[in-house]
């Protein structure tokens, strides 16, 4: 038997591939488990504090997620909130904020008037914040610069004392830790083991890793972020699928300036975020406005170009991939979303445009309140359907039935991490013969 043999590997230390290794060390009898991550840290990448909006979406305030979605979003996010709870986590890395959807403007109010009605029953603690009351709990929402209330119709829908907020890298350091605690178990952590090579020999996979080392294991998750598709396609698997990364850049602010989370009413028309303001729990408190979207040609943000080329590969291009994009831009709305995201990277002119759409949340937000946030923002997998021909939204996941699973997981992917372990570690127990705890792992996690 190979030296470095495991009944499960997992391929990625963000929040997925934490979550994942965690749930394999508690829930289930398999006992020898390895995560392989490519950098010296756990979530280096989209699951970093400062990559993401730090929100638990749970479907209350997302206003682009039907009702079903928001039902079964809510199920995983309030693990997230029982996990935290369960270790002490809270007020360390998780936070209740006040938190709402606005509408502004008569169609916009009706909506979510609306919206209200059809959501009371998933998520009973909801509640409707006229002016008055935007003017108690959200004063920035209601006035303008002169101090004079804003002309058009507002009303909030959301609310108070629910946890909302995580820091997603310190919960995965925190997952794997207390994975790593279980004596009993054979659980390993290797950094700086960048997957360059998967090959199914037998019935055991053999992975390969940048530095020389090599691994085999029973059964393979890859958690990898964008890379996942990558992996998939070097094995020929999911080349039915493309991958458009989407980066999301951010405005911090120079004071704090809301309470807590303000998201906007999604266009329908849009298949990316709407603009929101999030309390940054790593930035004081302050304000950070975002996230932009703007479609770049490579897999990674920061770590320089180098993973252009595997954007290329990854992408697919052909003929049904230029038909999905030509698709997207044929739709006026889309075509001016998607330039005016390209402008927002531009130095000089990016301020003052991102402050003309930021003021519809703060009507008194000034130039000098916003600064862009450096370094701040990460990539999302967005997947290319080429079957379909059409641009996925959400998660998709690459299962050939031969013991091996590649994960593509844009948002609310961190907030559906210990759902999509619980499904991931079921099927890798089927797999192997082994045992997932359900009962256990209800009564810890599952309200």
């Amino acid at each position: 038997m190979h030296k470095n043999h495991y009944e499960v590997i997992v391929v990625g230390g963000g929040i997925s591939g934490s979550a994942l290794f965690y749930e394999l060390a508690r829930y289930t009898d398999v006992q020898k488990i390895a995560l392989l991550e490519k950098y010296d840290a756990l979530s280096t990448l989209n699951s970093k504090g400062t990559c993401n909006s730090q929100t638990i979406h749970f479907g209350d305030i997302e206003t682009n997620y039907t009702a079903q979605k928001a039902a079964n979003v809510n199920r995983t996010a309030r693990m997230v909130v029982k996990y935290c709870l369960q270790h002490g986590y809270e007020e360390k890395f998780m936070f209740s904020h006040q938190k709402m959807a606005l509408g502004v403007g008569d169609e916009e109010v009706a909506y979510m008037r609306q919206r209200y009605e059809d959501f009371k029953e998933i998520f009973p603690y909801l509640e409707v914040y006229e002016k008055d009351k935007l003017k108690e709990i959200e004063p920035k929402l209601v006035y303008d610069e002169n101090g004079k209330e804003r002309p058009e119709p507002i009303v909030g829908v959301g609310a108070q004392g629910e946890y909302s907020t995580v820091d997603f890298g310190a919960m995965s350091e925190s997952l794997v830790g207390n994975a790593m605690g279980d004596t009993t178990k054979e659980t390993d952590i290797f950094f700086n083991s960048e997957v360059t090579n998967i090959q199914r020999l037998g019935d055991m996979h053999h992975i390969t890793t940048r530095d020389g080392k090599t691994f085999t294991a029973d059964y393979v998750i890859v958690n990898a972020g964008a890379h996942s598709l990558y992996l998939a396609h070097r094995m020929g698997h999911g080349l039915e699928y493309g991958c458009l990364p989407m980066a999301g850049s951010f405005y911090l602010t120079t004071k704090k300036i809301l309470n807590g989370k303000v998201y906007m009413v999604q266009n329908p028309k849009l298949p990316f975020a709407a603009l929101h303001g999030d309390p940054d729990i790593l930035a004081n408190g302050f304000t950070r406005f975002g996230p932009t979207a703007l479609a770049l040609p490579k897999l990674e943000r920061y770590h320089g170009n180098k993973t252009v080329i595997d954007f290329i590969q990854t992408l697919q291009f052909d003929s049904k991939i230029a038909s999905i994009f030509k698709d997207l831009l044929q739709d006026s709305t889309i075509r001016n979303y998607v330039f005016r995201n390209f402008l927002f990277e531009v130095p000089l002119l990016n301020k003052r445009l991102f402050l003309k759409d930021a003021r519809k949340i703060v009507p008194s937000l000034q130039l000098e309140d916003i600064e862009y946030a450096k370094g701040f923002g990460g990539v999302r997998p967005q997947v290319l359907n080429k079957t379909e021909q059409k641009l996925m939204l959400g998660e998709a996941s690459v299962n050939p039935g031969t013991g091996i699973i590649f994960n593509m997981t844009p948002s609310p992917g961190a907030t559906s991490c210990l759902g999509n372990a619980e499904r991931d570690a079921k099927l890798a127990c089927a797999h192997l013969g082994k045992t997932f705890d359900q009962a256990k792992f209800d009564e810890e996690l599952v309200d």
